[in-house]
């Protein structure tokens, strides 16, 4: 799958699809294996011997967190890519995702550069999802920036830059709780996430506080192959907000993937006119969009 997106990134990146980028693969798939994996169902498609299709079906899903509230998802979610030489293998996945998620709503995301995507899934029932494809919804915009005129990063005074190497994996965690409050990360999870290629720890990024706590993490996913990196995720702990510490950070993962190899950097946001403050933080610094989701929905047939 990552290999798929190697090819879709070399080629047409404005064509990635939601999730489906090298790093985003290797995040989501690590954090969320242990929980997640029973509510996965996976396909590929092979042309001459080389795959040019896949589809990650996410079910439906009710699971209790510790805190004795619940992480779910009433509807199914597929994730896809195909070639770009092989855009009709959509009608195939469509077909399958019928098949796997049967009975409730499905959902799926194409992008605004993908016309032949745009083309296909009318004629499998579906349309775009005007409550999430709103302007106060929750779809993504992805940018892109060339490793280019760099300006250096300013942290505050006593602040300092850190990398995943030099604190423990407790923290780390800690880190990334702290920054988005409604993740369920746990300490196993993230030692999947360490075990997944391209993973490196000298591109997970922190800021450190004059007080010792982690105010700020980004983890930089680098593909070599295309001299592409991608910032996922990107967060900053409630308490260091409006300091700068967002922007710092994103400058110094960029030096530090530049001298790694990188040539361009990838990063989503939330795109929505309601969501200004992130996609401010990355347009300040650089990036430029390069396409957006069109989040689209099927309504299952049958109710209760």
């Amino acid at each position: 799958m990552q290999g798929l997106a190697q090819q879709v990134t070399a080629l047409r990146p404005e064509l990635l699809n939601a999730d489906a980028t090298v790093g985003e693969l290797a995040w989501v798939w690590g954090k969320d294996f242990d929980v997640l994996g029973p509510f996965w169902r996976q396909r590929q498609w092979l042309v001459g011997g080389k795959l040019a299709a896949w589809g990650w079906v996410h079910l439906p899903y009710r699971i209790p967190r510790g805190d004795g509230t619940f992480r779910q998802a009433t509807a199914a979610n597929l994730i896809w890519q195909t070639h770009p030489d092989q855009p009709e293998l959509l009608h195939e996945i469509l077909d399958w995702y019928d098949m796997v998620a049967d009975g409730v709503d499905r959902l799926l995301t194409i992008q605004s550069a993908d016309t032949n995507a745009q083309a296909i899934v009318p004629g499998h029932g579906y349309v775009f999802d005007t409550e999430v494809g709103a302007d106060n919804g929750s779809w993504v915009q992805f940018n892109r920036r060339e490793l280019t005129d760099l300006p250096e990063p300013v942290l505050p005074a006593g602040f300092r830059f850190l990398t995943a190497e030099d604190v423990s994996r407790v923290d780390a965690v800690k880190a990334h709780r702290d920054a988005w409050q409604s993740s369920s990360l746990s300490e196993a999870a993230f030692a999947r996430v360490q075990r997944t290629w391209p993973y490196r720890a000298d591109l997970h990024v922190l800021v450190e506080a004059p007080d010792g706590t982690l105010a700020a993490t980004a983890i930089i996913w680098l593909d070599a192959v295309t001299q592409t990196a991608e910032f996922e995720p990107v967060g900053t702990h409630g308490d260091f907000r409006r300091r700068g510490l967002g922007t710092a950070l994103q400058l110094h993962g960029m030096h530090r993937a530049k001298a790694a190899g990188a040539g361009h950097m990838l990063v989503a946001c939330l795109g929505a006119p309601a969501h200004v403050a992130a996609r401010n933080m990355y347009c300040g610094v650089g990036f430029r969009a390069l396409t957006r989701d069109l989040p689209q929905i099927k309504v299952a047939c049958q109710r209760a």
